[in-house]
């Protein structure tokens, strides 16, 4: 029962968010379309700086690999960490190898979408990626740049963030990505 309530949930959430129109001018190919318990989230990808990792997050995409994923490490003021299909903890990746790092210049300020990675390994980016609340400048040449919001920034701002001093920005019952597509897909 509780599980077809959750269902019915997170289709009267899809449905407005289907009504709603991309950007003007989006290359609807290198996009990805998230629509979350909270709304929707559009993210151009950066198929010019880091395209084997645009490439993966849209190989996963259309696999149906996000759909149903946490958004299992919000920290307010810092980012929104999501992508483990795996275990949807943080601890796991997809069936594919890791990616060498694709490090840029472009700065870690709000909006930036980051590919999340395994401690010092500079090239053990998998599934995982984040969103950027603020600047985050000391991330800048450490991660790699996959992307921007485009349009649902005030969705990102309303998930469910980690209580303070929370280890590792953990959430308990955190927000989902209910169903992530490529752009172009989007019928």
């Amino acid at each position: 029962m509780i599980r077809i309530l959750a269902i019915l949930a997170a289709l009267l959430f899809a449905v407005p968010a289907a009504a709603q129109q991309l950007p003007a001018n989006l290359d609807k190919a290198n996009a990805i379309v998230i629509d979350s318990t909270k709304g929707r989230i559009v993210i151009k990808l950066r198929t010019d700086i880091a395209p084997q990792h645009a490439e993966r997050i849209k190989q996963l995409a259309r696999e149906g690999f996000y759909n149903n994923v946490p958004f299992h490490r919000v920290m307010d003021g810092f980012m929104a960490q999501t992508g483990d299909g795996q275990n949807g903890n943080g601890t796991g990746g997809s069936k594919y190898p890791n990616l060498k790092q694709e490090f840029s210049r472009v700065h870690f300020a709000r909006g930036i979408v980051g590919m999340a990675r395994r401690g010092d390994s500079v090239d053990s980016a998998n599934s995982q990626f984040f969103i950027m609340f603020a600047d985050g400048g000391s991330l800048d040449g450490q991660y790699t740049v996959i992307g921007e919001v485009v349009q649902g920034m005030d969705v990102v701002d309303k998930l469910k963030k980690a209580p303070p001093g929370s280890p590792g920005g953990s959430v308990t019952d955190p927000d989902k990505m209910v169903k992530v597509q490529v752009a172009s897909d989007i019928k």
